[in-house]
Parts: C-alpha cells; structure tokens; sequence
C-alpha cells in the first residue's frame, strides 16, 4: 500500500477534509483505465462550464513592485483581488491630481 502523503495547510482544505478522505485507497491500474473524461460522463453539465479566454490585449503591465508591510497588510486584510485594489487606488491618485515635477538628480564626479 503506497504511504499516506501528510497534510499540508493552504492548499483549498482543511485539516477536517484532509482526515475525511487521507485513508481512501488508491486506484488500481485497472479502475485508472476504464476512468472517462468528465465532459463524456456529465455533457450536459461540461458545457455549462466556461473558461476566460485569452485577453485580447493586455491592459495592464506585469511589474515588481516593494511595498510597506503595512500597505500589504492593509490591502491584504480586504481579500482576494488586493492586487487590483491597490491598482485601482493608484489609477485614482494618477487621474486626480496631476504628478509632481521633480528635479533630476545630477550625478556626482567624483574628485
């Protein structure tokens, strides 16, 4: 019988649901072989499932970016999409208020 994988937290379940199903058999290579694709099992229920497309275009730009732990922090405590909130809160303070000028630094020559 093959080892029992142990539980490893935030993967979509709880210790609870882990529990429940970790002392399941496998499959054996026979059940693996007669085993169907979900949209020939349930037809009906695949097509009602849809997937996003590619975009057509990009809207946006993939950046790093460093931030305060407590901007983290705070834009995290608000749940998923925090990403696109602090976008949005950027997209806000850029349309707003124009940007300050700043002067250029000139670099320094050394002696």
């Amino acid at each position: 019988m093959a080892k029992t994988k142990a539980f490893k937290p935030g993967q979509g379940y709880t210790k609870a649901d882990w529990d429940e199903v970790s002392d399941n058999p496998s499959l054996t290579k026979e059940q693996l072989a007669r085993m169907k694709p979900f949209a020939e099992v349930l037809p009906e229920l695949a097509k009602t499932i849809t997937r996003r497309g590619p975009q057509k275009e990009p809207t946006k730009v993939a950046v790093n970016i460093r931030l305060s732990p407590i901007v983290l922090e705070h834009f995290k405590s608000k749940g998923p999409g925090w990403q696109t909130k602090i976008d949005d809160e950027l997209v806000r303070i850029v349309t707003k208020k124009p940007a300050k000028k700043r002067k250029a630094k000139t670099p320094r020559r050394a002696a």
